[in-house]
């Protein structure tokens, strides 16, 4: 008989996904993980399992295709895999003057940032508003709050996420379901080698994976409108940003995202 709910990762071979599928497994629940490297989702699974006696199902898919969400919801359909916690943290940036960056990769950023996050959402909180149940953790950033010139479609991106996250939180309180928007400062995880922002300044001082992993599950949990990780840029964001000219905002997110080397 199930006991303790069932919990959907994306991006959970590596970084705060696979630091999220840990403290989950280690709170005895089930786990689905899903990713593109199957090997790496394996060894998870086969540790998860020997360590905390807990049912992990792998599903490898690359979630940037356009009918990602529907094959995976299909599949746990499938499989009569009920998902009570849905932890949307697949995602990735790019560095790089708009105008020069590949308009496919931009295109493939928002298909995951995005609609695909949009789509499993909508698939997922069906069966959570009829039980009366469930949480959504959608992975954002502190990015979200302002404008990103050097990372011009990302920032963008996460401000979707956050505006979404929250909207949603309002419209199904009243069913019982939460959603939860994590918004991390830099985290030291395979973002910044794979969106080419090695010799960005403030990633030297990026947190690790799993103190801003145990925040977000900590949050969704709690059921937390917005969770931040680090309480100083809180505050910036919430307090002081607003009030600064505009012009000024976006020259300071720049020149936080230049290369020092």
């Amino acid at each position: 008989m199930k006991t303790s709910p069932l919990a959907l990762i994306t991006g959970a071979s590596t970084g705060i996904g696979k630091e999220m599928a840990r403290i989950h497994a280690q709170q005895q629940g089930d786990l689905v993980i899903v990713a593109r490297s199957e090997s790496k989702l394996n060894a998870l699974k086969l540790e998860l399992e020997q360590e905390f006696g807990v049912i992990v199902t792998v599903i490898a898919m690359d979630l940037t295709a356009p009918s990602a969400a529907r094959d995976l919801y299909a599949e746990t359909q499938a499989r009569n895999l009920q998902v009570d916690y849905l932890i949307n943290n697949a995602g990735f940036g790019g560095h790089g003057l708009f105008h020069e960056r590949e308009l496919a990769k931009e295109q493939q950023m928002m298909q995951l940032n995005m609609v695909t996050l949009t789509e499993l959402t909508h698939l997922y909180v069906q069966g959570m508003i009829s039980r009366k149940f469930g949480k959504v953790l959608n992975v954002s950033s502190t990015a979200s709050f302002i404008p990103g010139p050097l990372q011009a479609v990302y920032y963008a991106t996460k401000a979707y996420v956050t505006s979404f996250s929250q909207a949603l939180s309002e419209e199904l309180k009243e069913h019982y379901v939460t959603v939860t928007a994590l918004c991390p400062g830099p985290v030291a995880t395979e973002f910044a080698s794979t969106g080419d922002l090695h010799g960005v300044e403030i990633f030297d001082k990026a947190k690790s994976a799993k103190s801003v992993a145990f925040v977000g599950y900590s949050g969704m949990v709690k059921g937390e409108l917005l969770s931040f990780n680090e309480p100083g840029l809180k505050f910036l964001l919430n307090w002081i940003t607003p009030l600064l000219p505009r012009k000024l905002v976006l020259k300071m997110s720049r020149q936080s995202m230049e290369k020092t080397a």
